[in-house]
């Protein structure tokens, strides 16, 4: 006769076979108890790193709580799809990948866009192939209650694919494994079965704190501890107003999103490609000039990323992002006169075109270019 423990071990080795036809690196299985991370987390807000991310602190317990969000659930199905675009890594251990990157940061004429926004957006392709896996699992079982998670709940994601052992927790607080680096983005789906639980695998950051030194503005605090407020992934998407002076001429020519903490960990020399078609790069995000990308008008903007995640900060920020990258483009040395007077020109006629928090950081980067003069 054959036992539960046994008929679970089974599903799980259909639903990984299942997984990986849709584009999962990996699945594991954690509990639900998460009590050991609230502290850390309500110290996190009480302290207010998570900038004007309102939505963090609403419904903070329920973070910890996860039976709160799902009546009866038991465990988490924890899942990794790896998103670096098929056609850019040449190599398996994605080394070219990576010095392309570091070299194009150094470019101050190079519009910087973090990977994984270069493709389709990321929630609609996470969300799509795990509902698949949930229908195909719930027709497979008598009973099954479930949840599929994508950045739609109040849940500690990175705590959960630590538990299950996806990875292990930075120091820059991402989650990274051996095998992967930590260029994948995470999804769940909650379940009212118990199904056997993986163990958490141990941390191999060592001494090694390349992400805490190499933060262009200092948004790692320490070991897993990190400011958004000075974080330039959370300036350029999640940050609404003024991008404050004293980080302006620290975000370089980042435009959305930053990955100089992951470009710089050892661990992403094996960072894996994907193999869908969703995350490859589209409109040359990937070798896009901050010139080409100010040129775009709104309805430029809305035809291009629609279907990205980029499309969500909306038209303002882009240009707000832009300008400030400008700026910095004006005070390299690697601009000569000619091409600052063209970067002057195209920066004034933006003015009063768009809203007045542009004008304000255009204004800020054309004041800046007059005082290096």
């Amino acid at each position: 006769m054959t036992s539960e423990n046994e008929n679970y071990t089974e599903i799980l080795h259909w639903l990984r076979t299942q997984a990986k036809e849709l584009g999962f690196s990996d699945v594991r299985i954690s509990d639900l108890d998460l009590s050991q991370e609230l502290p850390f987390f309500q110290d996190w807000l009480k302290k207010g790193r998570h900038g004007q991310m309102h939505y963090m602190s609403r419904h903070a317990n329920l973070r910890a709580n996860p039976e709160e969000l799902l009546p009866g659930v038991v465990r988490s199905i924890c899942f990794r799809m790896d998103y670096l675009p098929r056609e850019q890594i040449q190599n398996p251990t994605a080394e070219n990948f990576r010095k392309k990157e570091l070299e194009q940061l150094q470019d101050p004429s190079h519009a910087t866009i973090s990977v994984y926004a270069r493709g389709r957006d990321y929630h609609k392709v996470l969300r799509k192939n795990l509902l698949t896996i949930a229908k195909l699992l719930e027709e497979k079982l008598a009973h099954l209650n479930y949840r599929v998670l994508v950045d739609s709940a109040p849940v500690l994601e990175v705590a959960l694919a630590t538990k299950s052992g996806i990875g292990w927790r930075g120091k820059h607080t991402l989650s990274l494994n051996r095998q992967a680096g930590s260029m994948y983005f995470l999804g769940e789906i909650f379940v009212d079965i118990p199904l056997p639980i993986d163990q958490p695998i141990s941390n191999h950051c060592g001494t090694c704190q390349d992400c805490i030194d190499l933060c262009p503005t200092k948004a790692i605090l320490a070991p897993f501890q990190i400011d958004a407020n000075r974080c330039i992934s959370y300036l350029t998407i999640e940050h609404p107003g003024a991008i404050p002076l004293e980080l302006r001429t620290l975000m370089g020519n980042h435009v959305y999103g930053c990955d100089d903490c992951q470009l710089v960990c050892h661990w992403n020399k094996f960072a894996k490609k994907s193999n869908l078609s969703d995350f490859d790069v589209r409109n040359q995000l990937d070798r896009s000039t901050l010139e080409d990308l100010f040129g775009w008008e709104k309805a430029d903007f809305e035809k291009k990323m629609q279907g990205s995640a980029i499309y969500r900060i909306g038209y303002e920020r882009w240009m707000r992002n832009i300008a400030v990258a400008l700026g910095n483009y004006l005070r390299s040395d690697a601009i000569d006169s000619i091409q600052k007077l063209n970067i002057a020109e195209l920066l004034s006629k933006r003015i009063g075109q768009i809203s007045e928090l542009v004008d304000e950081h255009i204004t800020w980067a054309l004041n800046f270019e007059k005082s290096i003069k």
